[in-house]
């Protein structure tokens, strides 16, 4: 299913109504559009699976760390409908020699952070997907963001961040390992 643009047009116009402004004011007229545009594009990974960008992988006889840092997203709080951001840390460790190209790793953040999301779940199904896509020794994902639902609301404490990881594999295992790519990831 796509997304029902005519029907957010009229939500948008229902809860400019609601706020208590003129949905017809010449500054709010195009926006019930532009927000339905906007939506089809940051919510575009509601019809993506992420799985689809594991299922090409190059045999390279590759056996250390390959760590792709600093991958920024933007993604929709699913509770509140308001924005945080910021990057993701990806680390794995192949195994038979099988490999995915990097920016496969990029395009699957994409994909998982396009949605009404929790932080907490985009690293763990990063973590899960690519370990059982690519099956290598481990992965270990890190995600740092700003959540806009604490610092323009609630709590208001604008420049926090939120930090989840998930490990499987060696990186679960073995505390060394896991700590030697948390320094790398900091540098």
């Amino acid at each position: 299913m796509q997304i029902d643009q005519p029907k957010i047009v009229q939500a948008v116009r229902m809860i400019l109504e609601a706020i208590g402004e003129d949905p017809n004011r010449e500054g709010l007229l195009e926006t019930p559009y532009r927000v339905a545009k906007m939506y089809q594009e940051i919510f575009s990974g509601l019809h993506e699976d992420v799985r689809e960008h594991f299922s090409v992988f190059f045999h390279e006889q590759h056996k250390d760390c390959v760590l792709v840092k600093d991958i920024t997203f933007y993604s929709i709080c699913e509770h509140h409908l308001v924005p945080f951001f910021g990057k993701v840390h990806i680390a794995y460790i192949p195994d038979h020699g099988k490999v995915v190209g990097l920016s496969k790793l990029a395009r699957a953040v994409d994909t998982v952070t396009r949605r009404p999301q929790l932080q907490e779940r985009i690293t763990s199904l990063l973590a899960d997907t690519i370990h059982q896509r690519l099956e290598p020794k481990g992965v270990m994902i890190v995600v740092e963001a700003e959540h806009l639902c604490m610092s323009m609301r609630g709590v208001q404490k604008p420049g926090s961040e939120t930090v989840t990881m998930a490990t499987r594999g060696i990186f679960e295992e073995d505390e060394k390992v896991r700590a030697e790519i948390l320094q790398l990831i900091k540098k």
